[in-house]
């Protein structure tokens, strides 16, 4: 504004005086703004802290270009650790995410006035996770998010193992990005789902063969002799130790020497035990089993067998704990579909028997052992291919000779001073392992062992000793056979 100096006359001197006045508070202007701005009213804020906050998710070490609609002339930033902004031109702006966290960014015009506000995610960058799982699984819908330093991965999969590559990857990447992902605590959490879980059917043989021989000979020697006043008694007894006990517990045969019914008349008297035996035993086992991918599944064909565990004690009255043990033929197997048609399998399976070898004596109770044989192993095999676990052949051969020293060896003679003990086991053991990738099927096309079966009649019973009219023949209807012949009794 100009103020024009008109000397000499009253109303020129009025309008230079306001001039000057509307030249002062021109002047003023620029400092009554931001004072009549802060005095101003402030908008309720919303729970977040400030208004009309909108969220903005970024990766660590990428950008994002904001246009606002006015002219920026002020920028808060929450946590610039978090997030950055920087003001390239009047109306636009770029935010930088730094470090991982959560933060918030206001913008200000020249009048104070809010302009934008955003809350900001900064996460990893997962998209070059998501391309790389796409690619390598094509065949699987899995969605990545990150909640803080952590990677959460989602959706569904095509198999158990497609989803144990998903976390692999993802473990291998977050280490790659960062470096540091095991020091700074962060971790994968799968919640993947795996569609239509495929069902695993283990057919097992588990087949062994015994053969046991054992031969036993020995002679038990007794004599009575008397000498004038002096009585001589003699007893030899040969125990057999091999094996254990005799086979027999009475004599196989006796034979006398001497009278022994004279009095003073010297007897001897022999016992000849001699015995042999040969066995043998088979053991056919064939379980089936279904389980799911990934899950366990066991089987036990045996028993179990009490031994005592301690003793409780009531008022003075104690009475042995008894536990259970179980034997027979275990199996537990573990299956995990790799791809179609491929399954790797761990299995586990037992043979043990009840035996008297090494068997105790516990408060009056005979414990007696267990012989096991045990195979365990993990392989990768297609369905309906088989695996044997052969060569479990166990050999065992014992002898003992027992007897009187000196005597038992002397040649031919020596014979009546001894026993002779001798054991061989032969033991060969094979399971057959074959999985199959199986489906439900309808039970229109199972059938049972009774399918077919139908018991007799009183007449077929009776007259012809049957004791049902037919079994085993699935799809036949037995109502339409029928007894026919003459049967009853006679009366006169």
């Amino acid at each position: 504004m100009t103020c024009r100096d008109n000397r000499g006359t009253f109303g020129a001197a009025m309008k230079r005086a306001m001039c000057f006045a509307a030249a002062g508070a021109l002047l003023l202007e620029p400092m009554l703004v931001p004072a009549m701005a802060a005095s101003r009213p402030v908008p309720a804020a919303s729970p977040s802290g400030h208004l009309h906050a909108r969220p903005l998710a970024l990766g660590v070490g990428k950008s994002v270009v904001i246009d606002l609609p006015r002219d920026v002339k002020d920028v808060l930033v929450a946590d610039p650790k978090i997030a950055n902004a920087v003001v390239r031109s009047a109306q636009r702006a770029y935010i930088i995410g730094a470090s991982v966290g959560q933060t918030n960014i206001v913008f200000f015009d020249a009048e104070g006035q809010q302009i934008a506000a955003y809350d900001i995610a900064v996460t990893r960058d997962l998209n070059g996770m998501r391309a790389m799982l796409k690619q390598v699984l094509p065949n699987s819908d899995i969605r990545v998010e990150g909640i803080g330093p952590d990677v959460v991965l989602s959706g569904t999969a095509a198999s158990q193992a497609d989803s144990q590559t998903a976390y692999d990857i993802a473990i291998r990447l977050l280490d790659f990005q960062s470096g540091k992902a095991i020091a700074e605590g962060s971790k994968v959490v799968n919640a993947i789902t795996v569609r239509g879980r495929d069902q695993v059917m283990l057919k097992v043989v588990v087949a062994e063969v015994q053969r046991n021989i054992i031969k036993q000979l020995g002679v038990d020697l007794s004599a009575n002799m008397n000498y004038g006043t002096a009585v001589v008694n003699f007893n030899n007894t040969n125990p057999f130790t091999a094996h254990g006990s005799a086979l027999v517990s009475g004599n196989a045969a006796t034979a006398g020497f001497g009278n022994s019914g004279t009095p003073g008349v010297p007897s001897v008297q022999a016992t000849v035990r001699a015995m042999e035996s040969a066995g043998v035993m088979r053991t056919l086992a064939e379980p089936n089993l279904t389980a799911i991918s990934g899950e366990s599944a066991n089987f036990l064909a045996g028993g179990e067998f009490p031994i005592p565990s301690g003793m409780n004690c009531v008022n003075g009255a104690c009475t042995p704990t008894i536990l259970f043990k179980k034997f027979g033929i275990s199996l537990n197997f573990t299956p995990v579909v790799l791809n179609e048609g491929r399954i790797s399998l761990r299995v586990a399976t037992e043979v043990s028997e009840l035996s008297t070898d090494n068997s105790i004596q516990i408060s009056g109770t005979a414990v007696p052992s267990i012989r096991t044989r045990r195979a365990d192993t993990t392989l990768e095999i297609p369905s309906g291919g088989s695996m044997a676990m052969a060569g479990l052949i166990q050999q065992q051969t014992k002898q003992a000779i027992n007897g009187m020293p000196g005597l038992t060896r002397l040649p031919i003679l020596g014979t009546l001073f001894r026993s002779r003990d001798y054991v061989n086991n032969n033991t060969e053991l094979m399971v057959l392992v074959t999985p199959y990738i199986v489906r439900a099927v309808a039970q229109k096309d199972l059938s049972r062992p009774d399918d077919g079966f139908v018991a007799s009649s009183d007449p077929q019973a009776d007259l012809l000793g049957s004791i049902n009219r037919i079994y085993g023949v699935p799809g036949r209807n037995p109502a339409d056979r029928k007894y026919r012949g003459t049967y009853g009794f006679i009366t006169d």
